[in-house]
């Protein structure tokens, strides 16, 4: 596991569009909330360059966060995050206290390993595709990992990795295969290559059928 990121909040007390936009504009915060667990929710402000600087890591919007609230540390996960479509700022946080006892539900990263030596791309000629780049899972606290590995290295061209063939951590449930088999969706594909006789043969079959027409009506006028 990666280090936690920490982040420090200050109590929210002004509420509403307009405070929030001069906290936004005036004061580069960033409004925010934290709910979830036994304590009520709180409106929280947040330095927009902390955030920021947050953000870059990957695991910021997976991993269990420690955020600082007049000097006590909460432990919480990002559970929704608003930007303003203009220009990709952030409007709003929303944060999920958790509990070390409880599970939760966390969209996590996948890494795909050895592409480049894919069996089904580099020997047999396949195209590579992925299907998803992040999977949702539910665990406790202390088993969420970082990243799922996908292990590309073996799979053959016209083959697909599953989400009931990732290989996770004990505790660790792939939220999808909860609802049944049918949910079971590739996460990464390779196609196979397409073969030329087919598509030659296709493009022949016009010339062939006027050359058969040309003969038949040769036969017709010699009779």
């Amino acid at each position: 596991m990666s280090d936690t990121i920490e982040l420090t909040a200050e109590i929210r007390t002004t509420v509403g569009k307009g405070a929030s936009r001069r906290l936004r504009r005036l004061e580069d915060k960033v409004p925010a909330i934290i709910y979830g667990g036994a304590a009520d929710a709180q409106m929280l402000i947040l330095s927009a360059n902390e955030l920021g600087k947050a953000m870059q890591f990957e695991t910021f919007y997976s991993q269990i966060l420690n955020v600082t609230i007049d000097g006590k540390t909460e432990q919480a996960v990002v559970r929704d995050l608003q930007r303003n479509p203009a220009n990709e700022r952030v409007q709003h946080v929303d944060f999920q206290r958790v509990s070390a006892d409880r599970e939760i539900n966390v969209n996590v990263p996948l890494h795909f390993i050895n592409e480049e030596s894919c069996v089904g791309v580099k020997m047999q000629g396949g195209t590579l595709t992925r299907t998803l780049t992040e999977v949702e899972i539910s665990c406790l606290p202390a088993n969420l990992p970082e990243f799922i590995e996908v292990d590309m290295a073996e799979v053959e061209s016209g083959s697909s990795v599953h989400l009931s063939d990732l290989v996770i951590g004990e505790g660790v449930t792939i939220v999808a295969l909860t609802f049944g088999a049918d949910r079971d969706i590739p996460v990464a594909s390779v196609t196979a290559k397409r073969g030329g006789g087919a598509a030659e043969d296709d493009e022949d079959a016009p010339a062939e059928e006027a050359a058969a027409s040309d003969d038949a009506a040769e036969d017709a006028d010699s009779e």
